[in-house]
């Protein structure tokens, strides 16, 4: 599915589940910038919306709501992503919507959040970049949680497929900790769920425990990862 179709069917899904403030807000449509985040960063990563909750209420710390740009909730993950354009959040803002800003970012914290924060023009003109920091973020979640779903394992398979696609010599597991920031117990535990969907082979001569890894050719097609 194209990112046209899969962010209308997604959007459409979310509208028919919300009532009231919260359905007039998205009502009004996603700004530019997070949009763009959508298409870019987050699509290309994952192509794939589920887990992911736009214009997502939270309680604030002065007993009222706000709402976060994106929210990707999986048990036991709660991660807040907000985009920030410069000139809103901060030429104009004033010193007391700057230290409200830190605040709330602080209660977030302790309610359980994880938090990216991405500036619009890194969106726009370096999206592999924001791309590769969620990479960086699931790698570093997965390393130290045994609990990790589908849609957060994506990413990360697709981040080793690329890489796999690029060396001139097969895949090893010290490759994937280096990309991830993981240990090589969870890095292998990512190669062997790769071998076992078959979009990764084992390579070379080792016959006990495989020491490397090849593409699968026949399975992936490579413009998808590139």
């Amino acid at each position: 599915m194209e990112f046209q179709s899969a962010y209308e069917d997604w959007l459409d899904k979310h509208m028919g589940l919300r009532k009231g403030e919260k359905k007039r807000r998205l009502a009004q449509g996603l700004g530019h910038g997070e949009r763009l985040f959508l298409k870019q960063v987050w699509y290309p990563a994952f192509r794939q919306f589920e887990g992911l909750h736009p214009e997502y209420e939270v309680a604030d710390f002065r007993d009222g709501s706000r709402f976060l740009d994106f929210a990707y909730i999986r048990f036991p993950l709660k991660l807040a992503i907000e985009i920030d354009g410069y000139g809103s959040h901060a030429s104009h803002a004033s010193r007391w919507q700057f230290a409200d800003s830190l605040m709330r970012q602080n209660h977030l914290i302790i309610d359980g959040w994880r938090i990216l924060r991405f500036s619009y023009d890194d969106v726009s003109e370096k999206p592999r970049t924001c791309e590769q920091v969620i990479q960086q973020f699931f790698g570093s979640w997965i390393g130290v949680n045994s609990q990790t779903d589908s849609s957060s394992a994506d990413i990360i398979e697709t981040e080793v497929l690329r890489l796999a696609l690029r060396l001139d010599r097969f895949l090893r597991p010290d490759d994937v900790c280096n990309l991830l920031q993981i240990r090589r117990d969870k890095a292998r535990s990512v190669l062997h769920s790769m071998v076992k969907k078959q979009t990764l082979l084992p390579a070379g001569q080792g016959v006990r425990r495989i020491r490397c890894f090849k593409v699968n050719r026949e399975r992936i097609n490579e413009r998808t990862w590139q």
